[in-house]
């Protein structure tokens, strides 16, 4: 058994911000660091030549108008250098361009891998406390997001920086005053750039983020409910929440635009074409009629002056990509710093499957436990039912026993082994399980049902169809057992929970758990399965939590759970014959059911459901 300090680590807690996990980005780019270093490189040679044939106009302008005879020679001389600048300008910067792209795609399916690890990684019970939605999106959208920061930010910024400074060197040996006087557009647009940057700016982006995040996940959560909602005519709320959802989107963005809209337009302004040319001709005016520059060096001034505003524009158009990309990151990092369960370093093999639990308290908070002193033996060969009020703790007890979480104090064992020193290979290929919610991937019936079997042949996965009774359900589908379910199969709720419970009886995992597992399955699926389990053969270990009250009177042995411990225990007809919590809470569910038929004009109660 390990430590209890040990033992009250949470798993699913999150490493604190700046700590190992912030510098995983910078782990991802090191191996192409190269790569990166090669894009800059090339950035910088293709923005030096873009400047040639800027300067083969400027002194094709002073051979012009210079009195005297043309030069032809130097003429055609610089017109050649020109050209072969903007081809060696048009080479480098695609195939930095291109280089880029690369080093993005890698990247980009650097981090996914991160993350396909680390979510297998992951306790299965931290994907319950997070939406759809929100997950997605970081999967998708927030590693897409990654794509200007790497493809496009080095060698845009590079190049704004690498022409403006060559070009300032340029200018300085032509007349100083004059530059000076052509940067102050520059100047009055750097002096608008600490306004996009305040607490309030940053506040609102964070804000519009939210709202962005919201209205994905209500659309994940409306598509994958339409159906309940419909049946429900719950379809006014749902349009309403994600109305309210748009709604806020709206707000948030009309804020957001309304903050940044002014602080933008100034800097557009400034650094405009024609402002720019504006306070170059004046002051170059000033400069010749003042006799201090000469009419042909106002030429580099009017060519290369716009250039000078490429830094301020490129961190002003750049912004935004570089703090999504930023908050993008920060994202991906939690998801990548959330603790895994810890692996033993020398698992150890459980001798049989009998399941224990001893002393376990658990919670999800810190000063709120769920379960209190959890004392429970699991046979093999027993079929072990979970019962008690909503929000007595039955759900988390058995996900303890999937390992989905581990417990603060205590010990969940099997075969005589902490479940924390079982290798997860050795635990999922002896303990199984079906939940109320299931899942589906979207393929084909068969391969769902044979996902921890593989290599199942068909009349292996057509007899477990048959248990869960789903065999002819199957048949009736486009492709029978090659359907794809969510394209050619479209399943109900019950009906994925038979495929999920076919799926289990495949594995014949020597433990089974089920939570609510055939809450949506009809009385007569309900019976079916029940008999698939007892006519399986082996000593196997059940561990259930019954939706019906009735369908655990097969059940050797009762559990009832209230407010997070166990108040009793024993045989169905035995705590029933005590007249105590359990016969108190069945004739409760009785009652309700009895309710429900006189209002819906007489219901069969009682075994008669079945």
């Amino acid at each position: 058994m390990l430590d209890p300090a040990e033992a009250g680590e949470r798993s699913t807690r999150l490493a604190e911000p700046g700590s190992s996990g912030k510098n995983d980005f910078g782990r991802l780019l090191r191996p192409y660091v190269y790569k990166l270093v090669t894009v800059v490189v090339l950035q910088v040679i293709g923005a030096l030549a873009g400047l040639a044939p800027l300067l083969a106009v400027v002194e094709l302008g002073r051979t012009l108008l210079a009195p005297g005879p043309v030069d032809r020679d130097h003429v055609w001389n610089v017109v050649l250098l020109g050209v072969i600048g903007l081809f060696v300008r048009l080479i480098f910067t695609a195939a930095s361009s291109g280089v880029g792209h690369v080093l993005d795609g890698q990247v980009q399916l650097a981090f996914r891998r991160r993350l396909a690890e680390q979510l297998g990684r992951v306790p299965i019970g931290w994907f319950s406390q997070r939406r759809t939605g929100e997950l997605s999106k970081v999967v998708g959208e927030d590693v897409s997001a990654v794509h200007p920061f790497i493809a496009h930010t080095p060698g845009e910024l590079v190049s704004a920086f690498v022409v403006p400074l060559a070009s300032l060197v340029y200018l300085f040996t032509v007349d100083w005053k004059l530059t000076l006087i052509t940067l102050i557009p520059v100047v009055m647009a750097m002096a608008l750039v600490p306004l996009m940057m305040t607490p309030t700016r940053l506040k609102e982006q964070e804000e519009f983020d939210t709202a962005m995040g919201r209205i994905s996940t209500s659309v994940v959560e409306f598509v994958q409910g339409i159906a309940v909602v419909k049946t429900f005519g719950g379809s006014g709320r749902a349009h309403r929440t994600f109305q309210t959802s748009a709604d806020d989107f709206v707000d948030t963005f009309r804020r957001w635009v309304n903050g940044i809209s002014r602080i933008a337009a100034g800097m557009q302004l400034a650094l405009s074409p024609p402002f720019v040319l504006l306070v170059v001709l004046i002051g170059g005016t000033v400069r010749i009629t003042g006799g201090g520059l000469a009419p042909a060096d106002l030429l580099p001034f009017l060519l290369l002056g716009l250039g000078l505003t490429a830094p301020v524009a490129a961190l002003g158009h750049g912004f935004d990509e570089m703090q999504a990309a930023g908050r993008a990151v920060g994202r991906i990092r939690e998801v990548l710093e959330v603790e895994s369960l810890p692996e033993s370093p020398h698992p150890r093999i459980p001798q049989g499957h009998r399941v224990e639990f001893d002393g376990v308290r658990f919670g999800y908070e810190d000063d709120r436990e769920v379960l209190s002193g959890i004392d429970l033996v699991l046979e093999p060969g027993t079929v072990t039912a979970v019962v008690g009020p909503s929000g007595s703790g039955k759900s988390t007890l058995v996900q303890l026993l999937p390992r989905f979480f581990d417990p603060d104090q205590g010990a969940v064992t099997l075969g005589g082994v902490d479940l924390r020193q079982l290798g997860s290979r050795e635990l999922y290929e002896r303990v199984s399980f079906v939940f109320q919610d299931v899942r589906l991937l979207r393929a084909s019936v068969a391969d769902n049902i044979a996902l921890a079997v593989p290599q199942a042949d068909h009349d292996d996965v057509v007899r477990a169809a048959k248990l869960a009774n789903i065999h002819d359900r199957i048949l009736e589908l486009p492709q029978g057992y090659a359907s794809v379910i969510g394209e050619e199969a479209r399943l109900s709720g019950g009906e994925a929970q038979r495929i999920a419970i076919a799926r289990a009886l495949l594995a014949d995992t020597p433990v089974l758990v089920l939570d609510e597992a055939t809450a949506f399955a009809d009385p007569q699926t309900e019976q079916a399965v029940r008999q698939a389990l007892a006519t399986l053969e082996g000593e196997r270990t059940v561990l259930v939590i019954a939706h019906r009250l009735e369908t655990i009177m097969d059940a050797d042995v009762v559990v009832m759970l209230e407010e997070g411990r166990i108040v009793e225990r024993g045989r169905p007809t035995e705590l029933l014959g005590r007249k105590g919590k359990f016969a108190t809470f069945w004739q409760a569910q009785h009652s309700a059911v009895g309710d429900v038929a006189d209002g819906l004009g007489g219901v069969p109660q009682g075994d008669e459901l079945r």
